[in-house]
């Protein structure tokens, strides 16, 4: 049993009381509070929910909102017609039969003399030479010097230069005597 000593004034007039009896253990062994609707800790489904529409809302308003980069755009219309124009030029080199470069505002494709020699193949069911449209709006095209692009059999071609603009940015295209093309942005 501990006692308490309640003193008053000098030690003279201490008074043992027997007091609370002190147990170490007491908050250990206390049983959990019964969770109730004012004590309850954490989020609801509902409120789980709701944030993540709120989360997938936003995120669908801001990947709309970003436009394409225009300078990509025409880096990668440059880039494409130099593959193609590169699948053209082995095209024509296992064939034996030139191939020309038909190019518009709208897109680009190729052209060759059919097999029989009465018109044209315009590979329309051909998965890489088929015209293909330009993803950069209002391009232009130059070729310096001015002639048609036409891949050959030849291993040795003129040098030319193929400038795709489109008001703001300009790239070229350019391809050496041995055909090799690269793109290129002017000084």
């Amino acid at each position: 049993m501990n006692l308490l000593f309640v003193c008053r004034g000098s030690l003279h007039h201490c008074i043992r009381m027997p007091g609370p009896r002190f147990d170490p253990y007491a908050n250990l062994i206390r049983e959990p509070p019964i969770m109730s609707m004012d004590t309850q800790r954490g989020f609801t489904l509902i409120e789980l929910m709701v944030v993540l529409v709120i989360i997938g809302i936003v995120s669908a308003t801001v990947s709309m909102s970003i436009k394409p980069d225009p300078a990509a755009l025409l880096r990668k219309d440059a880039e494409r017609l130099a593959h193609m124009l590169h699948i053209a030029q082995v095209e024509a080199r296992v064939d034996g039969r030139p191939i020309t470069l038909l190019v518009d505002g709208k897109g680009f494709g190729f052209a060759r003399r059919a097999e029989h020699g009465v018109g044209y193949d315009r590979f329309m069911n051909d998965p890489q030479l088929r015209f293909r449209a330009w993803e950069t709006p209002s391009i232009r095209i130059s070729v310096d010097p001015a002639q048609r692009v036409v891949s050959g059999p030849e291993w040795i071609v003129a040098p030319l230069r193929i400038q795709l603009s489109d008001g703001e940015r300009s790239l070229s295209l350019q391809r050496s005597a041995l055909g090799q093309l690269q793109v290129v942005s002017p000084p």
